[in-house]
């Protein structure tokens, strides 16, 4: 198996690699525009209403909308704050977001202006661990606009959202281990290249069930939404802001979900490859073509954020801590020994009937604890108290609380 030779990368003119850096960037912009407004409109069909339909035609400017009246707001900055810490805060969430996509490969080598080129900024030895380490940043600028806020509210919102984040980027950690057994490298350009037969959702599907699982978590968006959930009236760790600095909160959640989205397409979706059959017809995998089957590959992933907010209830917060420390991140470790296992006799012949094995081990354990889960649960609701008109009463302060017998007369 070859992998690309790193060597390509870094030896592009300076005014190419600026054109590729812009281009990226407006890549994102556009993506987080059209996200929004598709968002509202798949939203309002599947709850049988309309969704934007008045600025400009069929409602396609009502982003653009949205982004000059935040403009145009007053920005407010409450007495009290950590002035200093509550404007970085915001940038710090955006930054580390649009430079994830830095080793995000988007199409193979394309000729741009005469010159020879990667669709791609750049590319690491330990690319994948540099994406882990850059979108842990991004923790920093939840947890800080909570503390510098001054207020109560945003502080819990912060620091939920920051345990929250940093517990679901340990499972998809331990995701990206199996892809880096089998494909030999942490090179994002390396893993495309490895999948170019067979793609890895295929091969690792526990591995990939994981990580989608933990990207609608660490990006916290339904049904996980629990710090900062749209339909109550404080938002979480950016309550006390308005304006540009809400905007640019927003604005790093959807890149956020680019970004994953397209780590998701990279990782087991073979990336810029295209999808069978169109690989099968001569040139789909060269030239300009692969950047379609990235684009389509990485909004099928925004769809199914959409449809999730759509679709499922908001957890509880113990319930989804849960989920991931008790159920996600043994199921990785186990499922990363029987990789690892499997790779070290990748010549046996055995290795069919141990993969089936392996998926109905892990599909036994997911099964037994969620049993078990749900019998902690179905615990039975307390008595309703009599004369409360069927509905439980807690007794009001100071007075005496009856005795079980007087209760229960």
């Amino acid at each position: 198996m070859t992998y690309p030779d790193l060597s390509m990368f870094g030896r592009d003119p300076w005014w190419l690699i600026l054109i590729k850096a812009v281009a990226v960037f407006a890549f994102l912009l556009l993506t987080v525009l059209v996200a929004i407004l598709l968002e509202r409109k798949i939203l309002g069909r599947m709850q049988m209403r309309y969704g934007p339909n008045r600025v400009g035609p069929f409602g396609l400017l009502q982003s653009l909308a949205d982004g000059i009246k935040l403009a145009l707001k007053e920005g407010l900055t409450p007495a009290g704050v950590d002035k200093p810490i509550y404007l970085m805060a915001p940038v710090i969430s955006v930054i580390p977001a649009i430079m994830a996509f830095a080793v995000i490969p988007l199409g193979p080598v394309v000729s741009v202006f005469g010159h020879r080129t990667p669709l791609q900024l750049t590319d690491l030895p330990v690319a994948v661990l540099y994406i882990l380490a850059v979108t842990s940043i991004g923790v920093y600028g939840i947890v800080l606009a909570g503390w510098a806020s001054g207020s109560t509210y945003p502080l819990l919102g912060g620091l939920r959202s920051s345990a929250q984040v940093i517990s679901y980027e340990i499972a998809m950690a331990l995701s990206f281990a199996a892809v880096f057994l089998h494909a030999g490298t942490m090179s994002t350009s390396g893993i495309v290249a490895a999948q170019e037969h067979t793609w890895y959702v295929f091969l690792l599907l526990p591995s990939f069930a994981v990580y989608v699982t933990s990207m609608v978590g660490e990006t916290n968006r339904a049904p996980f939404d629990l710090p900062e959930a749209e339909g109550e009236l404080v938002g979480g760790f950016h309550t006390e802001y308005s304006s540009l600095k809400f905007a640019m909160f927003m604005l790093a959640e959807y890149v956020n979900m680019t970004t994953v989205s397209a780590l998701a397409t990279t990782l087991f979706l073979g990336g810029w490859h295209a999808p069978w059959p169109i690989s099968l017809i001569d040139g789909a995998n060269t030239g300009w073509w692969p950047l379609i089957w990235f684009v389509a590959k990485v909004w099928t992933f925004l769809f199914v954020f959409m449809w999730l907010r759509a679709t499922l209830p908001r957890l509880r917060y113990d319930q989804f801590m849960a989920l991931g420390w008790k159920l996600l991140i043994p199921v990785s470790l186990v499922w990363i020994m029987i990789v690892a296992v499997l790779h070290s006799i990748g010549h046996s012949g055995i290795i069919p009937n141990l993969i089936a094995a392996a998926v109905l081990l892990l599909a036994l354990l997911a099964a037994n604890s969620l049993r078990h889960k749900l019998s902690q649960h179905s615990t039975a609701p307390p008595p309703t108290p009599t004369g409360a008109g069927g509905f439980p009463v807690p007794p009001l302060p100071g007075s005496p609380v009856p005795s079980k017998e007087k209760a229960d007369a």
